[in-house]
């Protein structure tokens, strides 16, 4: 059963606004239940006391999930300003803002000379539903419990 200081691998679905499917996973991603690392908290409520198999599905409000999304973090500029290997659709460009903290932009709009770029994840603002199962359910090593994390996710 789905407890703290349980290891706990799903897989999920996640589908975004519009309802159409945003990222899947077929292979297991692994938590420590109860660390609140990994994982949204509505969703690791909704799998508090579950079993192998079960499968939840867990709506998140853009404050419960990605985030509204912020224009402060869209750009756009003259064409000619950005430099060539940015011009396409998707390219991610790194920047470090004033505090010295690295923010990844991706070009999401070129249109009449002018590219736009954005740091906001591309679900802020979305209401999103997860469909998450259930695949294995172990207890936590206590090196798991003390770093937070699955031991895969340790190296």
């Amino acid at each position: 059963m789905v407890t703290k200081d349980k290891i706990v691998s799903v897989t999920y679905t996640l589908r975004d606004g519009q309802g159409e499917i945003y990222e899947h996973t077929d292979v297991p991603v692994s938590y420590l239940h109860g660390s609140g690392e990994s994982l949204f908290a509505k969703i690791e409520s909704a799998l508090e006391g579950r079993r192998v198999g079960d499968t939840v599905e867990v709506e998140l409000s853009p404050a419960e999930g990605f985030g509204d999304h912020d224009p402060a973090l869209t750009f756009t500029d003259d064409i000619a300003n950005v430099p060539p290997e940015f011009h396409r659709l998707g390219a991610e460009v790194e920047a470090e803002n004033e505090q010295g903290e690295s923010i990844r932009f991706v070009v999401t709009a070129i249109a009449d000379g002018k590219l736009t770029v954005d740091a906001n994840h591309p679900l802020a603002g979305q209401t999103v539903r997860f469909v998450v199962t259930i695949q294995e359910i172990r207890d936590a090593t206590p090196e798991e419990r003390g770093a937070g994390r699955p031991a895969q996710a340790l190296h």
